[in-house]
């Protein structure tokens, strides 16, 4: 078992995604902004599965929606095409009406971390447009997914 492979144990869900030619800056490695793209589809992986609505709210079921509060990534190593990342997310800490997820970048390329980012996800009554608590379905899917503690707040 390499080195990757033994941190992302700890992430129930893992993302591989083919760094693309494109994805450069002219300072010659993936834009900033793109490890931020991948983080939002590791979210969205994580979410879906759970089999939980991603964007809107399902009206059928009334459950609300998730929404991004709050961002924040550190890079540490660029990354340039050819690689393969790999993205581990997990959730480690809920709250009433929200839940916080981390995640961790790392190259195939050159077999390390690369940037390790963090996400405030409110969940949202797109409806009455404001905060709902998270509802019993996403907590306990949250919960089963997670070999390790969730923080309850």
């Amino acid at each position: 078992m390499d080195d990757i492979s033994k941190e992302l144990k700890s992430f129930p869900v893992k993302v591989d995604i083919d760094v693309q030619w494109g994805e450069m800056d002219a300072a010659g490695h993936v834009s900033n902004v793109i490890y931020l793209r991948w983080f939002e589809h590791a979210r969205v992986a994580y979410l879906d599965h759970l089999k939980y609505p991603v964007v809107m709210e399902d009206a059928d079921a009334g459950l609300p929606g998730v929404i991004l509060a709050k961002q924040d990534c550190k890079y540490l190593f660029p990354v340039t095409y050819p690689d393969t990342i790999t993205l581990g997310i997990r959730v480690n800490e809920m709250q009433e009406d929200r839940f916080t997820m981390h995640c961790r970048m790392f190259s195939r390329r050159h077999n390390r971390l690369v940037a390790i980012a963090n996400a405030v996800m409110v969940t949202f009554d797109y409806r009455q447009r404001r905060k709902a608590p998270i509802p019993e379905q996403l907590s306990l899917g949250i919960l089963g997914l997670e070999e390790q503690p969730v923080i309850r707040k």
